[in-house]
């Protein structure tokens, strides 16, 4: 990775300073409902927003997408002793920070004993009007998740980690966990065969895992948002097939290994 000068934009220090305040307020405002949540996905963390499991869903043929493997998070520059010790008792072994290295130089991650980081940057080569929305979410953000040079790559990264961990689990986050994880999420339930309905709702859920609301666009998610991501998938490579192969470039080998991994 190409060294870089630490200037950020006005909007996007402005937004890094929301995202970077203290964590508070973590536990939830009401508990979460999805369909087909068959367990309390939160990892009551008190250092680190929007911290779940990423499995636990049925898929569409009966099989569940298992627990204890991979984990979504918000960063982990504020996680406290005893959140890194949760961690290693969770056995990650990798966390893929899909940070800016502006974000990573704000706030560097701490990485639980026992888990080696691994940095794929999303959207560090995206134009800087795309840049500037990293914090604040919106459709030409999520339509380059799949456009940005170097995004396919980094989302592909987590994915190839989680074929490859042993015997631990993966941890993949961004900032507040939303946006870049929670388009890594949704292509990870989609491949693994989760429908769309569910997967949205896991989406939504950071709405209630950040106490916000879907207008808060520092904080919050909006559905559209996400139909946007699916939609340029769809618009570049023709299908979200076609985007797991020819944008991610998982063989019809890796996508086996993935649900063999991941599936009950």
């Amino acid at each position: 990775m190409v060294s870089r000068s630490i200037r950020v934009p006005v909007a996007l220090a402005a937004g890094l300073t929301v995202a970077f305040g203290p964590v508070t307020g973590v536990a939830l405002a009401d508990p979460p409902t999805v369909s087909a949540t068959v367990f309390d996905r939160s990892l009551n963390l008190q250092g680190v927003q929007n911290a779940r499991d990423a499995g636990g869903y049925r898929t569409v043929d009966g099989r569940l997408v298992r627990t204890g493997l991979v984990y979504r998070t918000g960063q982990l520059n504020n996680a406290t002793p005893a959140d890194l010790a949760d961690l290693t008792h969770r056995q990650v072994r990798y966390v893929d920070d899909l940070r800016t290295v502006y974000e990573r130089a704000i706030g560097p991650d701490k990485v639980p004993a026992g888990a080696t980081a691994h940095w794929a940057d999303v959207i560090g080569q995206a134009p800087p009007q795309t840049l500037i929305t990293t914090l604040t979410g919106g459709d030409d953000l999520y339509r380059a998740f799949i456009t940005a040079p170097g995004a396919n790559e980094a989302f592909a990264a987590v994915l190839r980690d989680i074929i490859d961990t042993g015997d631990g689990a993966v941890l993949f986050h961004c900032t507040a966990g939303k946006d870049r994880t929670g388009w890594t999420s949704a292509v990870l339930l989609t491949i693994l065969g989760v429908d769309r309905d569910t997967v949205n709702q896991d989406y939504l859920l950071s709405n209630q895992y950040r106490n916000t609301g879907p207008n808060d666009t520092i904080n919050g998610v909006q559905q559209p948002w996400l139909d946007a991501a699916f939609d340029q998938a769809a618009e570049t490579y023709g299908s979200f097939d076609n985007y797991v192969r020819d944008g991610l470039r998982l063989s019809t080998a890796d996508v086996a290994a993935l649900k063999a991994k991941m599936l009950a």
